[in-house]
């Protein structure tokens, strides 16, 4: 029997055809996006103030809006931040699982000091404004840039802002115990947290133990504080027909183009063949709309920012561009007015060295990057893999396929390019599905012309893998997928398709598991390495129940009053936020 995969089917999320910036055409169309309920996003941080040279680390956590539950709808989400004349100094797409996710981002010598808002959302969300995206005031000071002037008030001697600095607390669900309230530096600390109301306290939230700043700036934003200013956030899309809005990436991260003519106008009806390559390859087909437009999700974790955009028929003179998602107006955000004081130059003096100490032997303490789920780049087939090294080499890849495959090789077309055919039992040779061209891949990218591979070196490839079985893409039917693994890896670097792009994306980041320091007699090797860390404890997302959690940490060399800090969510969406305190002296004292 003969077996037949479908590597493509089109997307039907909503009863219309799916551009980057829809338009709503009718109330009908309207009414179907209003039952996909808003969401809203939390971040927790660990700001306000952050230095050259340190990196921001937070947690995300987006929320349906109408009942405050974790969403399971958008599959990524974006933090950005934003300097005070509007401007986007990045943005980062963090992977959601059940809402959740975590990153981090260094400050590098290229930002300037001034005041920022750091802003999380999803696409969806966008369609709401501003209103709906989740800001808080972030403070970057650079004190390696002579020009200060965003932070400097008009006098020097005036005084700094006096700040609250007491902050709303719910102790009486979750509460944080330590062994001694009170240790010396390079010192374990044992660390609990009990869940007193059983059920009613079940959910996530962040941990972290941070030293106290110095510099005094309005608190962050935390959960309780969170939920009372966006508790009026819309819980439905605030769009009527006619307007154009945001598509929710439901089904992974949206990648989105235009396909023309070479007269520039729009292509209805052409198959395109998207390669994101590399290891771990991504394969996904899509057909224009009648406007030229293409669009494709991509679900699966893949490793290359880049991907390869081309029509499967290689003789289709076709222009392609990739398309690309506006940011929010962020010109009239309101922004903190942080003001630097003369009292503050020792501090931000004694700050810098430290950083600049912690960044001369990050090597030593390095974070770890959290393998992704394993991608199947033939979705369950069972390639047979040939390395050519236990075979003897021939020059080019056409060669090799005649002497070192039996059933692979060239077929020649007569009217036009030759093309690769892997063969299947069939009852009759004669049978029709026995003509059918294969798909072929180099280190991941699809290969419309495969005469264009006739003479590649072949000393340059490490396997080869076929699978014979047959595959229907995009409405063609092939013969089986050859997937060719060059020794580097790379070929997809030069790769230039006759008609179509070779162009970079923005992938998410990468999870990363964060190096925590232990000193012990296991660890004698660290005792002459500087350990100024101000971040001592930093668990994202923390999953509470019935059980009490234990953690430990080791204190630095830093001395002074460190706040240990949970926050975050029940499972039904109520605000938790516990404070504790260490105070972490030198042992001389």
């Amino acid at each position: 029997m003969k077996t037949q995969w479908i590597f493509f089917w089109v997307i039907a999320s909503l009863a219309f055809q799916v551009r980057a910036q829809y338009v709503i055409g009718s109330a009908e169309e309207l009414q179907n996006l209003k039952s996909l309920p808003q969401e809203k996003v939390y971040l927790h941080h660990t700001g306000p103030v952050v230095f050259t040279g340190e990196y921001l680390y937070y947690a995300f956590y987006c929320f349906n809006a109408q009942n405050n539950r974790a969403s399971d709808i958008s599959f990524v989400g974006y933090v950005a931040l934003v300097n005070q004349q509007g401007e986007y100094v990045l943005e980062q797409k963090v992977r959601l699982q059940k809402g959740m996710s975590h990153g981090d981002f260094f400050v590098n010598t290229e930002v300037p000091s001034g005041n920022y808002k750091l802003l999380g959302y999803t696409q969806w969300m966008k369609n709401n404004g501003m209103e709906q995206v989740f800001k808080d005031d972030l403070v970057i000071i650079n004190p390696y840039q002579q020009d200060q002037s965003q932070l400097l008030s008009e006098s020097l001697a005036e005084e700094k802002t006096a700040f609250e600095a007491t902050q709303p607390v719910d102790s009486s669900m979750i509460q944080i115990k330590l062994a001694a309230k009170r240790v010396g530096t390079r010192r374990k600390v044992a660390l609990q947290l009990k869940n007193y109301k059983a059920k009613l306290g079940h959910g996530t939230y962040t941990l972290k133990v941070q030293r106290k700043g110095d510099i005094q700036t309005q608190p962050a934003e935390n959960a309780i504080s969170y939920a009372r200013s966006y508790f009026d956030v819309k819980g439905e899309l605030d769009r009527k027909v006619g307007d154009s809005l945001f598509l929710p990436e439901q089904r992974g991260e949206l990648l989105f183009g235009k396909v023309t003519d070479p007269q520039g106008n729009p292509l209805p009806d052409a198959k395109m063949v998207v390669s994101v390559p590399g290891e771990g390859f991504l394969l996904k087909f899509t057909t224009t709309d009648a406007q030229g437009n293409f669009y494709t999700y991509l679900r699966k974790d893949y490793k290359q920012d880049r991907a390869i955009i081309q029509p499967t028929d290689h003789t289709q003179d076709v222009r392609v561009s990739l398309g690309t998602l506006p940011h929010l107006d962020a010109s009239g955000l309101t922004f903190g007015d942080f003001r630097l004081s003369p009292t503050y130059t020792e501090a931000i003096r004694k700050r810098s060295i430290y950083n600049q100490l912690e960044n001369q032997f990050f090597s030593v303490k390095p974070d770890s990057v959290l393998l992704g789920d394993p991608v199947d780049p033939f979705d369950g087939g069972m390639p047979n893999t040939i390395y050519l090294d236990d075979y003897t080499r021939f020059p080019t890849f056409q060669e090799t396929l005649v002497e070192v495959f039996n059933y692979a090789g060239y077929r020649n077309n007569g009217k036009g390019s030759d093309y690769i055919r892997i063969a299947q039992d069939f009852e009759k040779y004669t049978e029709e599905a026995n003509s059918y061209p294969a798909i072929v891949l180099f280190d991941g990218v699809y290969i419309p012309d495969h005469e264009i591979i006739k003479d590649f070196d072949a000393r340059k490839i490490e396997s080869i893998s076929t699978v014979p079985d047959q595959f229907v893409m995009a409405g063609k039917d092939y013969q089986g997928i050859m997937s060719v693994k060059t020794i580097k890896g790379d070929y997809f670097e030069s790769y230039s398709p006759a008609y179509g792009i070779n162009v970079p994306i923005k992938k998410p980041i990468p999870q990363k598991s964060y190096f925590e320091q232990r000193y012990g007699a296991e660890e004698i090797d660290q005792a002459n390495i500087p350990d100024y860390r101000r971040i001592l404890l930093w668990e994202p997302q923390v999953e509470i129940s019935d059980e009490d959690l234990q953690f430990e940490f080791y204190t630095s060399d830093l001395t002074g009053e460190f706040e240990i800090v949970l926050d975050g969510f029940t499972s039904y969406g109520k605000p938790i936020y516990v404070y504790e305190t260490l105070l972490v002296q030198d042992d001389n004292q």
